[in-house]
């Protein structure tokens, strides 16, 4: 939302651009965006992109030093407020004298931590993308129709809404949806529409088949999943499904230990009943198992969409994967 802003090329190719906030997707849309920018400007841009604790003072300098063949290069700086003291220091003198031909991005999470950089950056003159978190309902709906205009597609209000209500607070999930609708979907996208895609029968089947697998449930996983076909479900809504789960099983494995239930909740963006699911389902899996399921299910997505001849075959391969890595621990 914030990051799709009407920024001139000029501005997104600025020598320094802070990203500030925890909303991931407008964090990854504001690189994205520079990123585009700078290699439709010049094809061969080099993108270097970085954890805090990769950046060193002795790498920034390196990375931003004048080339022979004065190559156009992007550096992205990932959660800036965590940088080291020294490595601060390397940022703010850089800032205050940037190199031609490089674009540094700092994404910030914007708190106290780390502010002095940013009040730096805004002494520098560095332009500044807003990625808070979007927590109320109202600017959810927002991002939804603003995501419907951007596609050059037009949907109705109780669409909009109808979607924000069926998918939750999780931005990329909004987002996949309003993608998908738009692909699929021809004229206005309406009410009924939404409703065919994401509640009734369709919702229940295929988080059903996404329960199940993320739950290490192979042979019921593929069950529910072979019922959910044969009854129509449409395969991108099985695959949009077990992203979800998996991705709940890494956000809930990733949260900070001791919080309370309400809390914790808020942290996930899951309301407190999916939370107590989720922790049900977490038993079993390991980091490198949810990274499997996730290449899994992003290769299934892709081949639903057109790169396979054979959807079926690519959903029960996803989900028989994510069982398994459901059992990796």
């Amino acid at each position: 939302m914030a990051a799709r802003n009407t920024a001139t090329q000029d501005n997104l190719l600025a020598p320094v651009t802070t990203a500030v906030g925890q909303e991931e997707l407008l964090l990854d849309r504001a690189v994205q965006q520079i990123v585009a920018a700078a290699r439709a400007d010049d094809p061969d841009t080099d993108v270097r992109d970085l954890a805090s604790a990769d950046l060193q003072p002795g790498t920034l300098a390196e990375l931003t030093s004048p080339s022979l063949f004065a190559e156009r290069k992007v550096v992205v700086v990932r959660n800036a407020q965590d940088l080291a003291a020294d490595s601060i220091k390397a940022v703010k003198d850089y800032m205050a004298a940037p190199a031609e031909e490089i674009i540094l991005v700092l994404l910030h999470a914007g708190g106290a931590k780390g502010k002095g950089l940013l009040d730096a950056a805004r002494k520098a003159g560095a332009r500044e993308v807003p990625c808070a978190k979007v927590t109320k309902a109202s600017d959810r709906l927002a991002f939804v129709k603003a995501e419907f205009r951007h596609a050059g597609r037009k949907a109705t209000p109780d669409a909009c809404q109808t979607l924000v209500d069926a998918i939750g607070s999780d931005l990329r999930e909004l987002a996949s949806a309003c993608a998908q609708l738009a692909a699929d979907v021809e004229g206005t996208i309406d009410d009924a529409v939404v409703g065919r895609y994401y509640t009734g029968r369709a919702e229940a089947s295929s988080f059903e088949v996404a329960d199940r697998a993320v739950e290490g449930r192979a042979a019921e996983a593929l069950e529910s999943l072979r019922w959910a076909l044969a009854t129509g479900v449409a395969p991108v809504l099985l695959t949009s499904a077990l992203a979800q789960g998996v991705r709940a099983i890494g956000k809930l494995a990733s949260a900070p230990r001791g919080m309370r239930p309400g809390d914790l909740a808020r942290e996930l963006g899951m309301p407190p009943w999916k939370v107590d699911r989720v922790r049900g389902q977490l038993r079993g899996w390991s980091a490198d198992g949810v990274a499997t399921a996730l290449r899994a299910v992003a290769e299934a997505d892709a081949n639903v969409k057109g790169g396979s001849d054979d959807a079926a075959y690519a959903l029960e391969k996803a989900v028989v994967t994510v069982a398994r890595a459901a059992r990796s621990r």
